[in-house]
């Protein structure tokens, strides 16, 4: 006989602690937000079965749906242009620096060789300038708001674009490289957690996501320009580039401070009415009782404190006092290494790969522009799967495929060298090593490009978000300036070689992402905490409820019976 279905109906129904807490309208009067809790099969034929990771999240979207084409939506839209424009100055950065390294009035002037110490010393210098920066970078976002943080380091961006575009001398150069690194990370600490904390819950993987595409927002026009000067016979052919990298810069300046601030940093900072207002005509279409706003709201007030250490510019401990801090700053610090460190760093030397299977210098300059719009591609198309593609199989089976790309590559490099020592032209090896190359931008695109600043902002505490990303940016840091300063006298002592250690490398991080990544998709923010509290979050990351949605937009959760 068939058992006969069962209902409980209540404001918010089990299974998670902050499900439970949306009965405490802290303030917002009467709630809207409501889920039943059903034993067995739902009596209502018609609804639609399916697995979340939290009812609650699921309930408020699709109870409170938002205007994508409203004012206040294209307000939203504008916030993130701005932090993606913040991004712009990295990816300009590498494509400008392995453009301008093979032009000949460049290397009078700077350098005597396109790859070994001395051209390992200028790019590198670049990021001592964002290792020295992130113990500030936290503190004046924190106490500044993030607009200050994307401010100042517009503004220092721009002194170092003029220190670097008017350097007769080599140290000059160095400390104009040295500026832009420095400032950069100021910049780039602020904004993806201004987008991060500005967006509504299920826009957030492809608004933040889309900050870090700005890395080819910079690296796609930087590739242009250089293309466009290379043919000059004077020293504007790598002067020009250099003065266009200060170019989004000026547009953040002249716009950030017309921006709404974070309602996450108004609330930790004392301006709680502040921060309502903005969930309600942000996220709520003004309504102060949609869903989204009373989850939300209910969240903020659990988990932001006024007297954290947000508060103490030398007080870290919060990355690291708590189990669950340190799972945290574990997940930061994992795509900190592995995001810099999966072959990506190649990018700056595009050049020598692409000589290395015979394409002379006009070809290589076409080459790195190609490769920046395949790349792009790749990122764009991961942005726009953010909201739905859960982080854990992208990671695990995206660096897997990297490793297998750069494989291809090195095999068909070698192939190539060895060719050339008994006089053989094979056209086509040359033209699969750089094919495999090109794969690996689209794959690595698709793979990291959204979720190197996503997913650490995600993974991080409101009042531990700014200064876990400049202990994010340390190790970025550290990385880059491993592949910048080793990696020119990696490529002129074993040339194509190289590639096979990211080979063995990329397999050993899908390995690590496989057995210690958290999936951090389908919750809100606040609610993060109750998977890094677990004993094993990895595992508790993973866990789905069974849910369905009726046709009247009212959500059950649903025990098996």
């Amino acid at each position: 006989m068939a058992t006969q279905p069962s209902t409980e109906k209540s404001e918010v129904a089990p299974p998670s602690p902050l499900d439970n807490s949306i009965n405490e309208k802290d303030g917002l009067g009467g709630g809207t937000l409501h889920i039943e809790h059903v034993h067995g099969l739902p009596a209502d034929q018609n609804a639609r079965i399916h697995a979340v990771r939290n009812a609650a999240y699921e309930a408020a979207i699709k109870q409170g749906r938002l205007n994508p084409w409203s004012k206040d939506s294209w307000i939203l839209y504008f916030c993130c242009f701005i932090s993606f424009l913040c991004s712009c100055a990295n990816g300009y950065d590498s494509s400008l620096m392995t453009a301008i390294n093979i032009m000949p009035y460049y290397q009078a002037r700077f350098n005597n060789d396109v790859v070994g110490s001395g051209t390992g010393l200028i790019f590198s210098m670049y990021t001592i300038g964002q290792l020295a920066s992130p113990w500030i970078a936290g503190p004046l976002a924190d106490r500044l708001g993030r607009r200050g943080g994307m401010f100042i380091g517009g503004i220092g961006i721009i002194i170092g674009m003029v220190v670097i575009v008017s350097a007769e001398a080599k140290p000059q150069f160095l400390a104009g490289r040295f500026l832009l690194g420095f400032f950069v990370v100021i910049m780039a600490t602020a904004a993806p957690s201004y987008c991060v904390e500005v967006c509504p819950p299920h826009w957030r993987g492809r608004m933040t996501g889309a900050y870090n595409c700005g890395w080819f927002g910079g690296s796609i026009p930087a590739a242009g320009i250089t293309l466009g000067t290379a043919p000059m016979n004077s020293d504007l052919s790598w002067r020009l580039p250099l003065i266009f990298q200060a170019v989004p810069s000026m547009v953040v300046i002249c716009c950030v401070w017309f921006l709404p601030e974070s309602p996450r940093w108004l609330l930790a900072n004392g301006h709680e009415q502040k921060a309502l207002d903005f969930l309600i005509r942000f996220h709520g279409n003004g309504d102060p009782k949609n869903p989204i706003v009373e989850l939300e709201w209910i969240e903020f007030k659990e988990n932001i404190k006024l007297d954290a250490s947000d508060k103490r510019w030398w007080d870290y401990s919060e990355l690291f006092n708590t189990p669950s801090a340190r799972w945290r700053s574990f997940m930061v610090i994992l795509m900190g290494t592995f995001g810099q460190f999966s072959g990506n760093g190649l990018g700056y030397f595009n050049t020598q790969i692409y000589a290395a299977v015979g394409y002379d210098s006009y070809m290589q300059f076409v080459l790195n522009l190609g490769n920046s719009f395949v790349s792009a591609f790749g990122a764009i198309c991961g942005v726009s799967l953010a909201d739905k593609m859960p982080r854990r199989p992208v990671l695990i089976w995206g660096t897997l495929i990297c490793a297998l790309c750069l494989g291809i590559n090195g095999a068909l490099s070698w192939k190539w060298a060895h060719n050339a020592t008994l006089g053989i032209t094979q056209l086509s090896v040359g033209k699969g090593a750089v094919a495999s190359y090109f794969l690996f931008g689209l794959v690595y695109g698709f793979t990291y490009s959204p979720l190197q600043a996503l997913y650490p902002v995600e993974c991080l505490q409101n009042t531990a978000r700014a200064k876990g990303m400049s202990m994010y940016f340390v190790v970025v840091g550290i990385m880059l300036f491993i592949n910048l300063y080793c990696t020119p006298i990696a490529l002129q002592n074993i040339s194509y070689n190289f590639v096979f250690i990211f080979v063995g490398w990329d397999t050993i991080e899908s390995v690590l992402w496989y057995f210690f990544c958290v999936e951090t998709m389908g919750r809100t923010l606040e609610e993060l905490e109750e998977i890094f509290a677990t004993p094993w979050p990895p595992r508790a990351g993973q866990r789905l409820y069974k849910i369905a949605e009726r046709e009247d937009g009212n959500v059950a959760i649903v025990d098996d019976a």
